[in-house]
């Protein structure tokens, strides 16, 4: 069992930058592809970035890519958010998560079996 705990979120204006971490708890971290998603008030959970846990490819949705990076360090088991260029379309809660299946990131939320509790992320105009 995996425990994820967010850390980093607060409140930015646009333009500005956070950087996001996820701790896992555990020490099979590096077996877990790990994903960052956000939700909006009113929005279903989208997804925002991913690493792989093999050869840690990335991926991003293409709101966020040339933006924001996602890296982990599995000597820490950590993985992080670095949001720059931030827009108040960011503005949203910000969860981990961590996923065992297959071979690549996937983007839908069902299959992620491990959730953090999410830390909030605000971009003033």
């Amino acid at each position: 069992q995996v425990q994820l705990v967010e850390s980093g979120g607060g409140l930015v204006q646009a333009g500005g930058s956070l950087r996001l971490s996820c701790a896992a708890s555990g020490r099979t971290f590096s077996s877990y592809h790990m994903a960052w998603f956000r939700q909006a008030p009113g929005k279903e959970r989208e997804f925002v970035a991913g690493i792989t846990r093999s050869f840690g490819s990335t991926y991003y949705a293409d709101s966020v890519k040339g933006r924001f990076t996602i890296s982990r360090d599995n000597a820490k088991n950590t993985v992080y958010l670095q949001m720059n260029s931030l827009k108040p379309e960011d503005t949203a809660v910000y969860y981990c998560a961590a996923n065992q299946l297959g071979y690549t990131v996937l983007r839908t939320t069902t299959v992620y079996d491990y959730w953090g509790q999410g830390t909030q992320v605000t971009v003033s105009s």
